[in-house]
């Protein structure tokens, strides 16, 4: 039956828009999918519904009857399931995030949503690791750049960038790098975890690698911001997890024409058909507010 009512949807689209094409692009589904199922509606019932040529489609008298009654079968039954559209927003919603993204800035918009919708609970994970949505059950995940999952769905929000910063004590000691090659005489603080062990340029230098020097290697962000800090080297780090340091001048930003592309900033569920109206309702609160925040807008 619900098979036979999608037909007769698909058949009131292309009546309404006079294009396969164009059904089939408000129906966000292929156009041979739009062009099969109008075919088995006119195989079960037996009658040709629309002309076509390869510059226009039309109705024929049979397609204009069916047209009239299957409108507004379609919208009744519309109007029918638009309670379930519109139900609270309430339940359970799992958030992961960075850790550090997630403390300054997913967990105060978390906050400002539990105070909208007193019907929801937050289970707030904040890990550097890419968890996966479908097995751990997750509904909403903040990632950072390129995303490897085609099947996800992702909302924009903004971007950041991989910055190389130093205190303004170690650069008085050693000296301020003006190229890349001169890192080679410098401390380098370094991540042991992959991409973190050596740097990568933009602008003259894209591609070519430097001879890292580095007596301390940390797994652990905020250790490495804090060592820069105190002076023991120059760290590579991404734009929101300096920024209060550069503002307040504890750090200074070094190398910028040599900075690569910025990376993207996405809130990822895992489809965009059929989610919970607290998924969508946290998607529109969390998208605004990254939107405007300094560190995800272009230098």
């Amino acid at each position: 039956m619900m098979d036979r009512l999608d037909e007769l949807g698909v058949f009131v689209r292309i009546v309404e828009e006079g294009s396969l094409v164009r059904a089939a692009s408000r129906l966000r589904r292929s156009p041979p999918a739009v062009t099969r199922a109008l075919a088995a509606l006119e195989d079960r019932i037996g009658v040709r519904l629309i002309d076509r040529t390869t510059r226009r489609l039309a109705p024929t008298e049979a397609g204009r009857a069916l047209y009239d009654k299957a409108r507004l079968l379609v919208q009744d039954y519309e109007a029918a399931t638009s309670g379930a559209r519109d139900a609270p927003v309430r339940g359970l919603l799992r958030i992961t995030a960075p850790v550090q993204f997630g403390r300054r800035h997913i967990a105060p918009i978390v906050s400002r949503f539990l105070d909208a919708h007193g019907g929801v609970e937050v289970e707030l994970l904040l890990n550097d690791r890419n968890i996966d949505l479908i097995e751990e059950g997750v509904d909403v995940a903040l990632r950072i750049g390129p995303l490897a999952d085609s099947t996800l769905s992702a909302r924009p929000v903004g971007h950041v960038r991989r910055l190389w910063v130093a205190s303004p004590a170690y650069l008085a000691r050693r000296g301020t790098p003006g190229t890349p090659t001169d890192l080679a005489h410098h401390e380098a603080l370094l991540g042991t975890a992959r991409g973190n062990t050596d740097w990568a340029f933009g602008g003259l230098r894209r591609g070519a690698p430097v001879r890292l020097a580095g007596r301390l290697r940390v797994d652990d962000v905020e250790t490495r911001l804090r060592a820069a800090r105190d002076g023991r080297g120059i760290a590579q780090l991404l734009s929101y997890q300096v920024a209060d340091d550069l503002a307040a001048g504890r750090l200074v930003r070094l190398l910028q024409t040599w900075e690569r592309p910025p990376l993207p900033v996405h809130l990822v569920t895992k489809g965009r058909a059929h989610r919970a109206p607290k998924i969508e309702a946290f998607l529109a609160f969390a998208a605004k507010r990254l939107g405007v925040l300094p560190v995800l807008r272009p230098d």
